[in-house]
C-alpha cells in the first residue's frame, strides 16, 4: 500500500469543517457538548521525532484511546517497514527498541485549542 497521504488545503478545510458540525452526532445526546471528541490534539515536534528515531521506524500509526472521563485522545505509536507497531517490551514480546515510545496526552481542542486557521473556523 503505497500512498502519498497529500491533500489539499480545500480538501482539509472541507474535511474539518464536516467533522467540527456533526462530532456530536455520533454521541448518545446525554454526551453532547461535553468535548468527549476533541477538535485537534498537537504533539510538540521534539515528541514526534523521538517516536520517528526508534530503531526501524518508518512512519507511525495514530490509535484513538478514551481516558477515565471518556475523553477520545490520540495515542502514536511507530511502526516498522512490516507495518507492525512498535512497542516496549511487554509480558514476553520482543520489541525492535526496547524502549518503544508511546504518545499520547497531546494538547487537546477544546480547551486549549490552537489559534485561528482555515482548518478550525467556520
Amino acid at each position: 500500500m503505497s500512498q502519498t497521504h497529500f491533500i489539499s488545503l480545500d480538501t482539509a478545510v472541507a474535511m474539518t469543517a464536516r467533522f467540527r458540525a456533526n462530532r456530536n452526532n455520533v454521541l448518545k445526546p446525554e454526551y453532547h457538548n461535553s468535548d468527549i471528541v476533541a477538535n485537534c490534539e498537537t504533539f510538540s515536534k521534539s515528541a514526534v521525532e523521538t517516536l520517528l528515531q526508534q530503531t526501524g521506524c518508518t512512519g507511525f500509526r495514530i490509535y484513538y484511546g478514551m481516558d477515565e472521563d471518556l475523553k477520545i485522545h490520540a495515542i502514536l505509536v511507530g511502526v516498522n517497514s512490516n507495518d507492525a507497531d512498535i512497542l516496549p517490551l511487554q509480558g514476553g514480546l520482543v520489541a525492535e527498541d526496547p524502549d518503544g515510545t508511546i504518545l499520547e496526552e497531546g494538547q487537546r481542542c477544546p480547551p486549549y485549542c490552537p489559534p485561528t486557521s482555515p482548518l478550525n473556523t467556520d
